[in-house]
């Protein structure tokens, strides 16, 4: 069962994002850039008071530098769709299962991230999440 809304067209959307911004990561990788996502829509606390919906997401501004590029305007591919119904479907895998950031630095990764504490690092990304004061709603949305 769907943990926020999500038409057909929203499934692409979040598709292509996670293949835009973590294609090198595997599946793994992109579930989690879709955790990072869903959880985003569900917390309603820090930069993400307000969302409510995929566009919202995908589309704040500043939010994902991969909608910059025209990798990620191409058509959502099959195995994309099926790694987003999961993120919609709740499916959430540690160090993203709680994160509301992540980045992929040049090198080790920074113990906060906009103050907020490293949660672990996938291959090349690194997740953080939120502490109880900044965001306590995130460790109750599910």
């Amino acid at each position: 069962m769907a943990v926020v809304k999500a038409r057909e067209q929203d499934i692409d959307l979040l598709a292509r994002l996670l293949r835009a911004e973590a294609e090198g990561e595997g599946e793994q990788g992109m579930l989690m850039v879709g955790n990072v996502g869903i959880n985003r829509i569900r917390a309603n606390c820090s930069d993400f008071v307000g969302l409510r919906t995929i566009p919202q997401m995908v589309y704040q501004p500043h939010a994902f530098e991969a909608t910059i590029h025209g990798y990620f305007y191409q058509k959502a591919r099959e195995r994309e769709k099926r790694l987003a119904r999961r993120a919609v479907n709740g499916e959430r895998l540690w160090p993203s299962k709680f994160s509301l950031w992540y980045f992929r630095p040049p090198g080790d990764c920074p113990p906060t991230w906009y103050d907020q504490p490293l949660a672990g690092r996938y291959k090349q990304h690194c997740f953080y999440e939120p502490t109880g004061e900044e965001c306590e709603n995130i460790y109750n949305t599910y």
